[in-house]
């Protein structure tokens, strides 16, 4: 760490010996040991180490950046003659900056010695319960992954935050054969600490290779209906991400475009969902400590019980717009769960779409919507039933989460997480 905290030091120092008002820089290293499966078989195992510094300047109000992956002195002089020719080349804009100096912390943080035996006995444990219980699964890649960092965040207001975590992670992609049948690819992936972990008990595995199975008798929808889109928490993942963007992100806001410009302190959603960022959340696998824009990261709510309580903005984006910075620009989500259980809300559905993937482009400036539900599942009085091929499905995103008509109880926790079933009305299914 000692080199790392010098490295900052100095970048920051010649940063400001070629004449830039303000500077700051993130310096970083890292070791993985990683092992990978392709086509059911191990095939990969090997050591990557990494470093880096990425360096800010702001000159005349003008911003330039550059980074380097090396840390010797050469190779950090010419990342600040890069950046300053970059701020040199720019257009001043006032709202760039860098962050102002808070209580300068260590963090520490997950599994910082990895047990490499142990970890690779947990995944020949899984790849034998994939081809014990699943027989009709081809893994045709998982990447296994011990990964260790240490980063340092430094600035010419004093800013200097330290950070060191570890953690494991495994991301598998497969698919479903049966003869001359077999499903399209679909993947997931998760974090965790003890490398002694049953993988296929964790909650996520089970669950998808079972569905994937039931995938090789997919049939086309035939018809169109206005109904419930209950969507799976992996799939509920990229539909916030989307929502964030598109309706709480610094593109959005900055040009006037979001559907919620005017609504922070007012309802955009259902009253009973609660939509948060939690990176110190103990069910994040080494959540973020140190935010993009250098300050500590917190944990807040976007929408509490239905309220627009936090817009999802980087210091340039709050600059821009007047509004509040966001406290943490990990991406680390929750949703608060609700009081029924997944199957009691299938139970309630006349007809509707579990969706478990979903393909789309951006939605319009209003939120609305049309794209691909993949890996899909049609439900039917109060009951899963065919698997469907890919499947249309349109809609308004801010009318949805005004007309959630369930959250489910279960969640799945994935590391970066944590996130229930959420049944959505007024979602339109179309078929051929």
């Amino acid at each position: 760490m000692e080199k790392l905290k010098k490295a900052a030091e100095y970048a920051v120092s010649a940063l400001l010996g070629a004449g830039a008002d303000k500077a700051q820089v993130s310096v970083s290293s890292g070791d993985s040991e990683e092992f990978n499966v392709d086509a059911g078989e191990f095939s990969l195992i090997r050591s990557v180490f990494s470093s880096g510094i990425s360096v800010k300047a702001i000159k005349d109000g003008k911003k330039g950046t550059a980074a380097v992956n090396r840390l010797d002195k050469e190779s950090i002089d010419e990342a600040v003659r890069e950046c300053m020719e970059s701020a040199t080349a720019g257009v001043p804009d006032d709202a760039v900056t860098v962050a102002e100096k808070e209580i300068n912390t260590d963090f520490v943080s997950g599994t910082l010695t990895p047990d490499k035996g142990a970890f690779f006995d947990s995944l020949i444990r899984f790849t034998e319960d994939i081809k014990r219980e699943f027989p009709q699964i081809m893994v045709e890649q998982l990447i296994a992954t011990y990964g260790h960092g240490k980063c340092v965040t430094a600035n010419s207001n004093g800013v200097l935050f330290t950070e060191e975590d570890g953690n494991y992670s495994v991301s598998v992609m497969y698919s479903a054969h049966d003869g001359e049948r077999a499903t399209s690819f679909n993947s997931f992936g998760f974090d965790f600490l003890d490398p002694n972990t049953d993988i296929m008990n964790t909650g996520i595995p089970r669950t998808m290779f079972s569905r994937a199975v039931k995938e090789l008798d997919a049939v086309p929808f035939d018809g169109k209906f206005c109904g419930t889109a209950v969507f799976s928490p992996l799939c509920l993942s990229d539909f916030i991400s989307i929502i964030e963007g598109s309706f709480a992100g610094d593109y959005a806001l900055i040009e006037g475009i979001s559907p919620w410009k005017d609504k922070l302190g007012l309802p955009v959603a259902n009253d009973c969902f609660t939509l948060s960022v939690i990176p110190n959340d103990d069910r994040i696998v080494c959540g973020e400590k140190v935010t993009a824009d250098g300050y500590r990261s917190e944990n807040f709510d976007v929408i509490k019980n239905g309220v627009l309580n936090s817009f999802c903005l980087s210091e340039y984006g709050a600059r821009k717009t007047g509004l509040a910075r966001a406290k943490s620009t990990s991406g680390c989500i929750a949703v608060a769960p609700g009081k029924e259980s997944f199957a009691d809300i299938l139970k309630k559905i006349d007809r509707g779409i579990l969706v478990c993937r979903f393909s789309g482009g951006e939605p319009a400036n209003n939120g609305d919507f049309s794209g691909v539900a993949k890996n899909s599942f049609l439900i039917e009085n109060g009951k899963l039933t065919d698997a469907l091929t890919e499947t249309m499905i349109s809609g308004n995103f801010a009318d949805m989460l005004m007309h959630i008509e369930a959250i489910s109880a279960d969640t799945v926790s994935d590391g970066s997480s944590v996130l229930p079933y959420v049944a959505f009305g007024n979602v339109t299914v179309s078929g051929k």
